[in-house]
């Protein structure tokens, strides 16, 4: 019996300001976009994505990798994942009682203009998803 090749699989890359934080193969990646979550195999359609806060599971085989994003854009084309972001933190390395106290902080700043508002909820949205991240790897 001839043995079935196995199919290529992904290459995920993650990018920050700083450095590149990962790249590898990936049978799964999932991220958090800004307004959902996506879930990217092999042979997905092209696509370019805006990032939101929250947890990126990249999938290899059995083995699951988590990483906190910050924000950014994703594209995906011909079996690469290209993630650019401002922060990428392994899951397990998100701190928080520092979550806690951004949220804390964001909630009883007061905004007076649109600017102030956006920054607000900006710091907002990324307290709650470094706490939800911080809860699940507790």
């Amino acid at each position: 019996m001839s043995k079935t090749p196995s199919p290529p699989a992904l290459r995920c890359i993650v990018v920050t300001p700083e450095e590149t934080v990962l790249e590898g193969e990936a049978t799964f990646v999932a991220l958090p976009l800004f307004d959902g979550e996506i879930g990217i195999a092999r042979n997905h359609s092209p696509m370019i994505g805006r990032l939101g806060f929250g947890e990126m599971r990249i999938c290899e085989g059995a083995d699951t990798t988590r990483y906190y994003l910050d924000g950014g854009f994703v594209q995906v084309a011909d079996n690469l994942v290209s993630v650019l972001t401002n922060r990428a933190i392994p899951s397990e390395a998100v701190d928080g009682d520092a979550a806690q106290q951004q949220l804390s902080d964001a909630l009883v700043r007061t905004a007076g203009g649109d600017d102030q508002i956006a920054l607000r909820d900006h710091s907002l949205s990324q307290a709650r998803a470094q706490l939800r991240i911080a809860r699940r790897h507790r």
